[in-house]
This record gives C-alpha cells, structure tokens and sequence, in this order.
C-alpha cells in the first residue's frame, strides 16, 4: 500500500511539474508549443494506437514535437524488441527533459540506444531512416499554411509505403479563432484547416474524438499509400522561421 501510494504521488507530482513547464513554455512561444497543457492519457492512447496494432513487429517510430513526453511515456512500453524510436523536439527545455525520460525510463535500461532525441524541426532532421508510424504533436494549427505544407510533405517521405501518420487537432479552434482574432490570424488557421482537409481526403484511414482531454480533440490516422498517389497540391510559398 505504502509503495502504491509512494508511486501515485511521484506520478501526481510529475505531473504537476509537467503542466506548469508547459504554460512556461506557452508564456514564451505558443506557436511551437502549441497548447497550455501535456496531452492526457487518453489522447495519447488514441495517438499510438497504431504502435500498438502493429505489436509484437518491430517498428521503426518517429514521433515529433514531443513536448514533456506524456505520447512518449505511452510509446515506450509498446516498442517490441528490435524497434527504434526516434524523438524530435525543437524547444531546447523540452529535449532536455526527453533525454532525461529516456535515460531513467525502466523499459529502456537494457536497450538504451533505441530511443533516441534529436533537438531539431522535423523538416530539418538528417536521416535515411524510414519510419513505419509517424505520432506527431505539431501544433499545426498555429502555424503558417506554408509551415504545414513543408511539415506534410516531409512526414510523407518519412513514412514506408503503407506507412501511418497519427496526429490531432483541438475541436472548436476555428469558431474561437473567428471570434477572437484578427482576420488576417484567422484567414491563416482557415487556410491550413484547408491543407489539412486535401490530406485527410487523399490519405484519411480513420478518425476519433477524444473528449477526455484538455480541450477535447480530435486523432486522425493517415496512411501513405503502398504505390504513389498524387499530392495535394502546395498552395503557399515561403519558409519557416
């Protein structure tokens, strides 16, 4: 009892430790870090399922803007023997606290070179690397439609043909966005809402709402076809910054 209780609380302070990193990086930039709270648990369920349908095969994992790692901590324990999870997260504070989960993690004691964190935007990470899931925590939608274009364009060629891509959007962000900002803010999150519509025609394999999160979202699953399909076309031209 008193090592279950010993247990609860160090999750409970992890936790709280967690979210108040997360609104201090918020404060910084919200735009990378895209949300004032951790993913719960039940979204980051709902992000690695298709670690977990592909189980006991080993993978190849790419999972991307990681944040504190609440997706990360749910990967770990379903990386069959053999598998390799590759981590990228741009904001330095937040790498330094991914390395410091991989190295401590119980799961990754015997086999500590299969998880690894590369501080990097994922348009950038050097690689020949294929990767048979793709669990991304971008926030796209605070982004620019050009950001998004660059961003898909490079989880397609990351992925093996027949490949997943998992990723999710807040719900209502659009109708708040409307009331709230600018036009020009929210010309910008309808164009990506836009990109991000062409994907999910194009490659769409399924979609969930998770309501048990703060705030409720929804995980899309897209799948990189086994013989080429034709792109949505790009629309917007410029780089990230």
């Amino acid at each position: 009892m008193n090592d279950w209780t010993t247990s609860h609380d160090r999750v409970l302070a992890q936790r709280n430790a967690e979210g108040w990193m997360f609104l201090i990086e918020a404060a910084r930039d919200l735009r990378t870090t895209g949300a004032i709270a951790p993913s719960g648990t039940a979204l980051a369920r709902a992000l690695t399922e298709p670690v977990r349908a592909q189980a006991p095969r080993p993978l190849a994992v790419l999972e991307a803007g990681a944040g504190t790692g609440p997706v990360t901590r749910a990967l770990i324990p379903q990386l069959s023997r053999g598998s390799r999870l590759d981590i990228v997260e741009a904001n330095p504070r937040f790498a330094a606290r991914l390395r410091h989960l991989v190295t401590t993690h119980p799961h990754l004691a015997a086999r500590p070179a299969q998880v690894t964190v590369h501080q990097t935007y994922v348009e950038q990470l050097d690689t020949d690397q294929r990767y048979d899931v793709i669990v991304s925590g971008l926030p796209l939608t605070n982004f620019t439609p050009v950001q998004v274009e660059r961003i898909m364009a490079r989880y397609l060629e990351l992925l093996h043909p027949g490949g997943t891509l998992t990723y999710f959007a807040y719900l209502g962000t659009r109708k708040a966005r409307a009331l709230t900002a600018s036009r020009a803010e929210a010309r910008r999150h309808a164009a990506v809402d836009e990109i991000m519509a062409a994907y999910q025609r194009t490659y769409a394999t399924g979609r969930w709402t998770v309501w048990a999160n703060l705030p409720p979202a929804c995980v899309w699953h897209l799948q990189r076809p086994l013989v080429s399909a034709e792109r949505p076309e790009p629309q917007f031209d410029g780089a990230r910054r």
